[in-house]
């Protein structure tokens, strides 16, 4: 299994990114597909989760209404289209899948996600 992300970079406060993250060796519709990040000298976050079978879609408070997270099953990639960035955004973002569905369900949950992208950077500044 192999998940790499893309589409990081420098954006001015109340930009646009989007990101993806490619996947091989697994279906979709097996995993809970994860986004999952991490400012400077903070630990991991839980961005938002999808579950492809369901189409169900969960975002952290903090990203809601500005996040959407979605997938494309013919590219076997996932997507996190991220709108309005501020500052408080930036950080190393990584996929993951999880094979038991967890999605989010406490920060230790992170822990149990079965397979990790190597990450990509998003900073937003002016």
């Amino acid at each position: 299994v192999q998940l790499v992300e893309s589409g990081g970079g420098l954006v001015q406060p109340g930009g646009s990114l989007r990101l993806s993250c490619a996947a091989s060796g697994l279906s979709f519709e097996d995993y809970a597909l994860n986004w999952v990040r991490q400012a400077p000298g903070k630990g991991r976050e839980w961005v938002s989760t999808i579950y492809t079978f369901s189409g169900n879609k969960y975002y952290a408070d903090s990203v809601k209404d500005r996040f959407t997270i979605s997938t494309d099953s013919t590219k076997n990639t996932l997507y996190l289209q991220m709108d309005n960035l501020k500052p408080e955004d930036t950080a190393v973002y990584y996929c993951a899948a999880d094979a038991a569905g967890l999605g989010y369900a406490g920060p230790d949950s992170l822990n149990l996600y079965d397979y990790w992208g190597q990450g990509t950077q998003v900073t937003v500044s002016a």
